[in-house]
């Protein structure tokens, strides 16, 4: 059975995530800092804080079998320059640093030809706002990331692709509408498709980036936003 492990899976974007893996026969580690009851069944907790560079060898050195990583842990807030200082090392720790943390714990353990990382970012990581420096700096950085590890993998047949989302049904988005005075049927009215995506929307590309049909697809960002994008 192949073994993946993902970040920030007991929650939101990550869990449905792991859901559609385990699902999908895949053994899934959910990694996240504090334990959750009630995981779909096959997806099995383990304790990492990824902002920790000790916790998160401690996770990756003591796994027997890694076939994938999925780097879905994060932070988001509003934070104008110069604002709120320890936010952005927060935001710029959970998302990139983080994300740096596990592929480079990951990556000795990955399978040779057909490994697999995929990082969870974000369109705020292809576009900006003007309240959120430090989330769209860090996604930014988390594309830039996922760009240099798919050409320092390739030579060894590991691919490594980026998830784009825009709004997502997570109590992360619900946060963001309050902050903006709207809600989610608001922000549909802005995605061409007419709503705007759930967890499993997300978890579906995912999935289908850790299969055999996306063999030869590396160092891409694929949105998944309805189109709002291609609207903006």
């Amino acid at each position: 059975m192949r073994t993946v492990v993902v970040t920030g899976g007991t929650r939101g974007i990550g869990l449905a995530i792991a859901a559609r893996l385990a699902a999908d026969g895949w053994d899934v580690l959910a990694a996240a800092r504090t334990p959750r009851s009630g995981l779909p069944a096959g997806v099995r907790f383990a304790a990492c804080d990824v902002t920790d560079a000790v916790s998160v060898m401690a996770l990756f050195g003591g796994l027997a079998r890694l076939d994938a990583l999925v780097t879905a842990a994060g932070l988001a807030g509003a934070n104008r320059l110069a604002a709120d200082e320890p936010l952005w090392g927060q935001i710029i720790a959970a998302n990139l640093t983080g994300t740096w943390h596990c592929c480079a714990a990951a990556q000795d353990k990955l399978p040779e030809r057909d490994g697999r990382i995929v990082t969870v970012g974000s369109v705020l990581g292809l576009r900006a706002v003007a309240d959120q420096t430090a989330y769209c700096a860090a996604k930014h950085g988390v594309v830039g990331l996922s760009r240099a590890l798919a050409l320092a993998l390739a030579p060894r047949g590991i691919t490594v692709n980026t998830v784009c989302p825009g709004w997502v049904e997570t109590d992360m988005a619900r946060a963001r509408f309050a902050e903006l005075g709207i809600d989610a049927a608001a922000a549909a009215r802005g995605v061409p498709l007419g709503r705007i995506a759930t967890a499993a929307d997300v978890a579906g590309v995912v999935a289908f980036l850790l299969s055999a049909a996306a063999g030869h697809i590396t160092g891409q960002e694929l949105v998944v936003d309805g189109g709002g994008s291609v609207s903006a």
